[in-house]
């Protein structure tokens, strides 16, 4: 995720979501380079038009090089179905689309989607089972190393569900300020600190005026 100074990743009314650097737009490639499968929340999806490819020649040559597929699979996630068939994603044909959902999912928008090629995953009845959904991933699709790019209900829901192994965190210098503003993580959160999910800091790396930080999670140290 790419964050502004004090921690928002677009601004309230969400017209910009993109405001890191050239350098920021190529460490996302190279970390999709790294990853089988590349996931975001619908309302991502639907407010922005992304394809989630593998990138330029460069990219897709780095993957190759990594023994991974040319293009990624390309994952939505949507707990209550709402997913618009118009949106930029569904136009692009390179690699599957799995669509993670409930049964909240209107059957003529699941008809929808399946007409368009996308493979839909009920995963729950009300609430997306995460874990469950990820099993399902590497069972069924071979997915080892999974990229979520957002938004913050997203991670929160990530988070919540301790499935978070590295968080890389670009940091750009502006501030949109604004309680309305998203941050990485969003949703109900941790309602306590020592419910917090805890990570440590693994590397940092200033280049010009942005920061690139990468957080692992903390394993609980071994008892003798």
């Amino acid at each position: 995720m790419a964050m502004t100074a004090d921690g928002k990743i677009a601004t309230g009314n969400r017209a910009v979501s993109s405001f890191g650097s050239p350098r920021d737009h190529d460490h996302l490639y190279e970390l999709r380079a790294t990853a089988d499968a590349v996931m975001a929340g619908a309302r991502t999806v639907d407010l922005n038009a992304v394809a989630m490819d593998a990138g330029e020649e460069r990219f897709r040559k780095l993957r190759l090089k990594h023994g991974l597929a040319a293009q990624n699979l390309r994952i939505i996630v949507s707990g209550s179905g709402t997913i618009d068939p118009q949106a930029h994603i569904f136009r692009q044909h390179f690699s599957p689309i799995i669509v993670l959902t409930t049964q909240r999912m209107k059957s003529k928008i699941r008809a929808q989607l399946k007409a368009l090629g996308a493979v839909v995953k009920i995963c729950g009845r009300r609430k997306l089972a995460l874990a469950g959904a990820l099993r399902w991933l590497a069972n069924e699709w071979g997915v080892r190393r999974l990229l979520c790019e957002g938004g913050g209900e997203l991670n929160s829901a990530l988070f919540l569900a301790d499935l978070v192994d590295e968080v890389h965190l670009t940091v750009c210098p502006k501030l949109f300020g604004g309680s309305q503003a998203p941050t990485i993580a969003e949703g109900v959160g941790f309602p306590r600190l020592a419910d917090a999910a805890p990570f440590q800091l693994r590397s940092t790396r200033q280049i010009a005026d942005e920061m690139f930080l990468i957080y692992a999670k903390r394993r609980p140290s071994r008892q003798n």
